[in-house]
């Protein structure tokens, strides 16, 4: 009697080549199974779209792409090139995206330095020094919505927006040394022969449309990315993979004196920069410095949702996305530090509950 073997064929899938098409099927079946709720996300996510960001955003994307016509980006590198280079090892047009960003809040600075390296105003090492530490949330959210909606205080959010201020320069001097030995920026003529027109008012309208609709693409991305993140939240919170974590996080945060209560806020800042702020913010805690200070790192470090804000951005440069992450991660930490370090040495700033 023959004995026939049986074969068993199994079909592997590479897991780092398919991850991302896997992860989009996922999303695909979680918007079918949670249809409900997803809505309800979905809704919520665009009206904080239209009721924040749209007003507070759009006008600095505008202001921007208006003052990209005129001489400031020239004399801002005239006048301070003898600061930005010894500091951050940026050409002294450095200082616009820079003070932009830390006006108008994410992703400005982004846009900027993307701006700069497409119309040769720096080079490619120059352009990636620069966005690690040009790109920050703005003293409207981090005053107005964190501090004085989210904790009720003003000087928690004075004091959020100087610890975010001080590490983000703190980033920017350490990546000086990013690719120190590269060349230097283009002559400042290689630039003058592609600048943009000054403005008159013979060209004032076509320079207010294309400032608009330019802004106007930028803002309806960022409203795509605010709705798809609320609706990720939402299948994470229905698939329980929220409390799946969190239950990785409690040892953690047990060992250290911290209610497990706080393991949801730092994964929901990890993906989602409000959301995680809202919920950390809102915790019930006598020791509140510890809320503070978890929010300045979740403030600097700006979530999953910015960077690939960013990195839509950056993509159509040939800027890396490598130096960003790091530093925004450094950023995070040197925020979170900052804030402690003051808290702890000065007794107006200690918000802890007697």
């Amino acid at each position: 009697m023959v004995r026939k073997s049986i074969k068993t064929n199994f079909i592997i899938i590479p897991l780092k080549k398919h991850l991302l098409s896997i992860l989009f099927v996922l999303f695909a079946i979680g918007l079918v199974l949670f249809s409900r709720s997803n809505l309800t996300a979905a809704k919520d996510g665009l009206s904080l779209w239209m009721t924040s960001v749209v007003p507070a955003l759009l006008p600095f994307f505008i202001a921007c792409e208006l003052l990209t016509y005129t001489d400031i980006i020239d004399v801002f590198g005239k006048s301070l090139g003898k600061i930005m280079r010894p500091l951050f090892n940026v050409p002294g047009e450095g200082a616009f995206p820079l003070i932009m960003g830390i006006i108008s809040g994410y992703p400005v600075g982004a846009k900027i330095v993307t701006n700069f390296r497409k119309n040769g105003i720096c080079t490619k090492e120059e352009a990636e020094r620069l966005i690690t530490f040009t790109n920050n949330s703005g003293p409207l959210f981090i005053i107005g919505t964190v501090g004085i909606s989210l904790f009720g205080n003003t000087t928690i959010g004075l004091l959020l927006f100087i610890t975010h201020l001080l590490s983000s320069l703190t980033v920017g001097i350490i990546f000086r040394f990013w690719k120190f030995n590269s060349k230097k920026s283009l002559p400042s003529k290689a630039f003058s022969k592609d600048k943009k027109t000054l403005p008159s008012f013979n060209n004032l309208g076509t320079i207010l449309q294309n400032s608009i609709m330019s802004s106007i693409n930028t803002i309806i991305m960022i409203g795509g990315f605010v709705m798809l993140f609320s609706v990720i939240i939402s299948i994470l919170n229905n698939t329980k993979i929220f409390d799946f974590f969190t239950i990785i996080l409690s040892p953690l945060l047990n060992y250290v004196g911290l209610p497990v209560s706080f393991a949801k806020g730092l994964l929901a800042g990890f993906i989602e920069l409000t959301n995680g702020v809202s919920q950390i913010a809102l915790i019930p805690f006598k020791a509140i410095s510890v809320n503070i200070i978890i929010t300045a790192f979740l403030l600097g470090f700006g979530g999953i949702s910015i960077l690939l804000q960013v990195l839509s951005i950056t993509s159509t440069s040939d800027i890396s996305i490598k130096p960003y992450i790091i530093g925004k991660f450094l950023q995070g930490v040197f925020a979170a530090l900052y804030t402690y370090v003051l808290i702890s040495n000065f007794l107006p700033l200690n918000f802890d509950i007697p």
